[in-house]
């Protein structure tokens, strides 16, 4: 399945919402505030075992960053995020600040939203900061440049993280942009070479991964 975000950035110039797994049962969230994770799961299961392949509950979740998730049905919780489509799960987390910017920048939360079975790798906020002000705000202001990192951000099939790990490399829907390699599995698990904080989040039609670094399309460290 391939979408064309890069058109829909584009018709969005005018007018500029956002993004925003290890294996399962591997809930160790650390850092942050230390409270722990609910291991409820976050939304039905799907219907078929083909479509619900990647989906994953709070129990799977991983990863340093979880625990600076907000806690019980508040904003950006686990369980808040669950049952809502990425894009808007994504607004409402709090480590993904910037990447909800850019996503709005480009106009793409409804295309993200309508999908089905996707994995959304999402840079944290410290990784946009790494780029500078600069460079962010020249991008956020060029969606046609925006559209096409943002992509390769997104798989077009829902992975957990033994998916992930088993795959080796996926697809991203900018297909220019070439594989994304996965190497490691669980809390040593890097999508080209970017640390995952938070693995295996489960919205209504993504797994999400919270990544240290802004992945580059056409370099595969």
């Amino acid at each position: 399945m391939k979408i064309r975000l890069i058109g829909a950035a584009a018709a969005a110039v005018a007018g500029v919402c956002p993004l925003a797994a290890c294996s399962g049962g591997s809930a160790s969230p650390g850092g942050g505030s230390g409270a722990p994770i609910a291991s409820s799961p976050a939304s039905a299961p799907a219907s078929s075992p083909a479509a619900a392949a990647g989906v994953t509950t709070n129990a799977d979740v991983f990863g340093p960053a979880c625990s600076q998730l907000p806690q019980g049905n508040a904003p950006g919780s686990l369980d808040s995020m669950g049952p809502m489509p990425v894009a808007s799960a994504a607004s409402t987390n709090p480590l993904l600040t910037k990447l909800v910017a850019a996503v709005k920048a480009t106009n793409l939360a409804d295309t993200l939203n309508s999908q089905q079975a996707i994995t959304v790798f999402a840079p944290a906020d410290p990784a946009f900061a790494a780029l500078g002000d600069a460079k962010f705000k020249e991008l956020a202001a060029s969606p046609d440049k925006l559209a096409p990192i943002l992509q390769y951000h997104v798989a077009g099939k829902r992975y957990d993280a033994k998916g992930l790990a088993a795959a080796g490399s996926v697809t991203s829907l900018n297909s220019t942009g070439g594989p994304v390699k996965i190497e490691g599995s669980g809390e040593n698990m890097t999508v080209n070479g970017a640390k995952v904080l938070c693995g295996n989040i489960p919205t209504r039609n993504a797994t999400v991964f919270v990544i240290d670094k802004v992945l580059t399309p056409g370099t595969n460290k």
